[in-house]
Formats: structure tokens, sequence, C-alpha cells
């Protein structure tokens, strides 16, 4: 019990310090094909992003993410979202990332954030953590762990950003 709320604190404080700033930290991931992205650019033309972390050993990220899958192109038609979905894989699994992400036929954006530069940047602590950024960048909402329904609170803070 102590150690859940240790982890609880910790997640609070890391969220609440990066709350105070307004934009991605600057760091740089690698898309699926090897090429260099950096953080700080993320965007979506003032529409509002998702970004997840996750990794393949996760299965609640798995499941966070397939069903994701299922209602992106209703949120993309209805609010214009774009989901970056980060995985936070090591050296030592980040080579069934692909395979895994071509099983699923994701639609998402696929970043690797394997030296975790990024998710320790955002103060994840373990995922799946998902952000909510509205069309300026801001984060507006933040969600760690998955439950089935969680969708559901995700589209109403997607439809509170319209």
């Amino acid at each position: 019990m102590k150690k859940i709320f240790l982890t609880l604190c910790a997640v609070a404080l890391s969220a609440a310090v990066f709350a105070q700033t307004s934009s991605l930290p600057n760091t740089t991931l690698k898309d699926m094909d090897g090429n260099t992205v950096e953080t700080a650019k993320l965007s979506n033309d003032g529409k509002p992003m998702l970004i997840c972390f996750w990794a393949t050993w996760c299965s609640p990220c798995k499941k966070e993410l397939n069903t994701y899958a299922e209602y992106y192109d209703q949120w993309k038609e209805e609010t214009g979202v774009k989901i970056y979905a980060i995985t936070i894989d090591d050296q030592r699994t980040v080579n069934s990332v692909k395979p895994y992400v071509n099983s699923v036929a994701w639609e998402y954006e696929i970043l690797s954030d394997v030296n975790k530069t990024f998710s320790q940047a955002m103060g994840v602590n373990s995922p799946p953590h998902t952000f909510l950024l509205n069309g300026k960048g801001e984060i507006v909402w933040q969600h760690v762990g998955y439950t089935p329904g969680d969708e559901e609170e995700i589209h109403e803070q997607l439809l509170k950003l319209k």
C-alpha cells in the first residue's frame, strides 16, 4: 500500500511540475523509418493531439491503443485529433515494435523514445500514460493507466475542445 501511495505521489508531483510549462519539452525521437523527430515540433495544425506513452510488453497499453483505433476515425472527423503513440521500449524490446504495429495496423504516428528522455521530461513513470493537448499545444488533460471505458472520457474531453 505504501508503494502505491508513493507512486501516486510521484505521478502527481511530476504532473504538477510539468503542467507549469506551456509547451512540449524539446527532445528527439525516432519514427518507424528511423528518422529523427523533434518533440517540440509535434503539432496538428491547431487541432487537438493525444500523446500516448506505451510499450510492447504492457498489456494495458496495447488494449488502450487497440480500443482507440476503433474510435479514431470518428474522433478525427468530429475533432480533428491526431494521435502520437510514443513507445518507451528499450534496446532489448524496441525491435518488436514495428512488427506489432504492423500486425494491428494502427493509423497513429508511432515514435520511439528508447532513451526515455521525452517520457521522463513529461513526468511519465509507467505506461500507459496519455496526454491531451489543445490546438495551442497545451496539456489540458492527462490519464494514467487503462480501464475499459476510458475512451468515453477521452471522447468527452475531445468534444470540449471543439
